[in-house]
């Protein structure tokens, strides 16, 4: 069984986001990056049917130099090789394009399984495993959080809102993850070691088929910027009876609310 896993590199979530100075991006100066969380459920639970049914699992991510970090951590957890989409043509991708780019590299090695996180840390948008689904045409099941491989399907539960549903798919397919799925190994010292061999290829755009036509942004960010600083609390004081009608006061004029 060969699985494919999609990658996204992300800013540290605990990291101090500022707005670039074209007020279009974020200043990556002195971040720290690393695998998006929902992708680690991915790589893990690709390293689980791995155990339990042998094959291969590739990771496969798109982005400029330090993305190389990102596989270098998932191989080290225990997948066998990946990808790194590197190209400038890469460096302004939206969402439709990045689910191109991963369809060129993940078409030739007709995976039996297609695992991505549920969404990726930072733009949060959802987008590519459904884009990525409809451009190699196969099923899709996006919220997973239980899998189970069966004699070509798989049978995945995902998380949807107030409860949980049961989807059966035929293999491939491409299915995301959700928080939930499993909890993510960390890389021992042994994998780390082991991690420094394993091949990585580098491939751009125009050994992957791309061309610039088929990567062109079809969404532009107009402006970015951070959410307004929260006003100081204000304290009431004064007794009990004092503060309810100053609050309501304070809810009522000030606020708006009531």
């Amino acid at each position: 069984m060969k699985i494919v896993v999609c990658v996204k590199q992300v800013p540290d979530t605990e990291a101090r986001i500022r707005i670039a100075p074209d007020g279009k991006g974020i200043a990556e100066n002195d971040l720290n990056w690393i695998v998006s969380p929902y992708d680690e459920f991915a790589i893990e639970e690709a390293l689980k049917l791995k155990e339990a049914k042998g094959g291969d699992v590739v990771l496969i991510s798109v982005g400029p130099d330090r993305v190389h970090s990102a596989l270098r951590n998932g191989l080290a957890m225990g997948a066998d090789s990946a990808i790194h989409m590197k190209d400038p043509l890469f460096d302004t991708l939206d969402s439709h394009g990045t689910a191109w780019t991963l369809a060129a590299a993940i078409k030739p090695l007709g995976p039996d399984l297609v695992l991505a996180g549920q969404q990726g840390v930072g733009a949060d948008n959802s987008q590519v495993p459904g884009m990525l689904a409809e451009i190699l045409d196969l099923p899709q099941v996006t919220m997973a959080v239980k899998i189970e491989l069966t004699d070509g399907k798989a049978t995945v539960q995902r998380e949807i809102e107030g409860g949980i549903e049961t989807w059966e798919t035929t293999l491939p397919a491409v299915l995301s993850a959700q928080k939930g799925l499993n909890e993510p190994r960390y890389a021992s010292l042994k994998g780390i070691m082991a991690a420094k061999k394993k091949p990585i290829t580098v491939m751009d755009a125009a050994a992957a088929g791309l061309k610039a036509e088929d990567l062109a942004p079809k969404t532009r960010i107009v402006a970015m910027e951070l959410p307004p600083s929260r006003s100081a609390v204000k304290m009431i004081e004064g007794d009990a009876d004092t503060q309810v009608k100053e609050l309501l006061r304070v809810l009522h004029d000030e606020a708006k609310v009531l």
